[in-house]
């Protein structure tokens, strides 16, 4: 057996902010994917994810029991499967929020769900609200709560513009200009996080006045203009509101940066070469940046890791 592949995908705007009320934009990353298989392999990094696939299963077995309304799995074909050895192959790195859960998640519900909504059907609002409901349930084994957006945006393999927590769409997004030396790129912190301190660090400042106050007149706003200016292609105000939002995040959310790369995000804002960001939760894994000049930023940004994902 060997499944289609998912891919991994970058949550370029709305990090933190969704839960909020934030708009949010997330992007197939199709560098990095992921399949279930069943072959006769016995790496140490198959046998771990047959033990984890164990886990989940049985996990989604009390879902089922709970709530069978929402989803229903061919268990008999997913136990015989799991205990043949089945793994997920997966080139998509774990903890650096780009969607490795999501992926296996979406590789499972499209091989075992029971009266799966499919890609191919006209996907309507409702339809991506249940499929979203349906992930963010399944997720919640991998990081405790989960909105369910990165199997979504693994399994439709789409663009997905979040205008609230219960309005969802596929959009289009600007083709890439590769001759383009404006560019969106992923910086190697070289650390593995994990996604519940960070999410649950934020709930915490929430109970600040002042920082609610922050979100709500800064980080809300700044995240919304850049997925307008991303959507319309407007670079200038994207650059400009990007390198605003990347003060807010410096400024109110250290926490969730990297130590290591506090400098490095400041050198950014002061210098106009490249702007940082999160990339998902933060914590570790991978930094999102922006540039309008990709040389300058690399030149800038020696000795560390940098992977283009969009030119504009």
């Amino acid at each position: 057996m060997k499944g289609p592949l998912f891919y991994s995908k970058i949550l370029l705007f709305g990090e933190h902010g969704i839960n909020k009320g934030s708009k949010g934009l997330a992007i197939p990353y199709n560098f990095y994917n992921g399949g279930l298989r069943l072959t006769e392999t016995d790496t140490e990094l198959a046998k771990k994810s047959n033990e984890k696939l164990k886990g989940f299963v049985a996990y989604l077995e009390k879902m089922q029991q709970e709530n069978p309304e929402l989803v229903t799995f061919d268990f008999d074909s997913l136990h015989r499967n799991v205990e043949a050895g089945m793994y997920f192959d997966s080139s998509i790195p774990q903890g650096y929020g780009i969607g490795s859960s999501g992926a296996l998640v979406a590789a499972i519900y499209d091989q075992y769900a029971n009266n799966k909504i499919t890609v191919l059907e006209n996907l309507t609002r409702e339809k991506l609200m249940q499929l979203k409901k349906i992930f963010s349930k399944m997720e919640s084994y991998f990081h405790g709560t989960s909105s369910g957006l990165d199997p979504l945006n693994s399994y439709l393999s789409l663009p997905i513009l979040i205008n609230s927590h219960d309005n969802i769409e596929a959009t289009g997004i600007p083709m890439q200009n590769l001759e383009g030396k404006g560019a969106v790129f992923l910086l190697d912190s070289g650390i593995v996080k994990e996604t519940a301190p960070m999410v649950q660090i934020f709930m915490e400042s929430l109970k600040d006045k002042g920082f609610r106050n922050m979100v709500k007149t800064q980080f809300l706003k700044y995240t919304d203009a850049c997925i307008d200016n991303f959507l319309h292609g407007d670079v200038k105000s994207l650059i400009n509101n990007t390198k605003e939002l990347s003060k807010v995040v410096f400024n109110n959310f250290k926490p969730m940066i990297p130590e290591g790369f506090h400098e490095l995000w400041q050198k950014g804002i002061e210098s106009n070469d490249y702007y940082l960001k999160l990339c998902g939760s933060g914590g570790g894994g991978y930094i999102l940046g922006f540039t309008e000049d990709i040389d300058k930023a690399k030149n800038a940004l020696q000795g560390h890791k940098v992977e283009v994902v969009y030119q504009f």
